[in-house]
């Protein structure tokens, strides 16, 4: 009896320090806007720093945006995600690092954002070493500013 006891305790004490842990995720938003703050065509915040197990949710303020992880912009064994245009997005980032977002249909005028999940104090040094659009470049210089 005693043995159960103990077993049902020690179930519950697990139980209760996974809820525990899970209770300590945020989940942050992000605008897709034709217009915010910084220009056209931006993601508002567009550099978020976020603990690993926080969710972000990309919001379709204005219509025809979408979020994408961009390929040699996230970190090694990141689960790389993309919405469809006009679609909300719920994106858990578990991986720390920097990861480099966009709008695919608007990369090319600057809809960027960059995202820390952890205590990255720099990106990668080949972070901007694929083809980036100029718009794009700059912005993610500017966001890369916050690290």
């Amino acid at each position: 009896m005693k043995r159960t006891a103990m077993t049902a305790a020690t179930t519950a004490l697990v139980l209760m320090l996974g809820l525990a842990g899970a209770g300590y995720a945020e989940t942050h938003q992000v605008q897709m806007l034709n217009r915010g703050e910084a220009g056209p065509m931006v993601f508002e915040p567009a550099f978020l720093r976020v603990a690993p197990g926080d969710t972000v949710h990309f919001v379709a303020t204005d219509r025809g945006h979408n979020a994408e992880s961009i390929d040699g912009m996230i970190p090694a064994g990141a689960e790389a995600f993309t919405s469809r245009v006009g679609q909300e997005l719920e994106v858990t980032l578990d991986t720390e690092g920097v990861y480099g977002v966009r709008c695919t249909p608007h990369f090319a005028m600057g809809m960027v954002m960059t995202i820390v999940v952890g205590e990255a104090s720099a990106a990668p040094e080949d972070f901007l070493a694929g083809r980036i659009p100029p718009r794009a470049r700059e912005r993610f210089e500017a966001q890369l500013g916050n690290l």
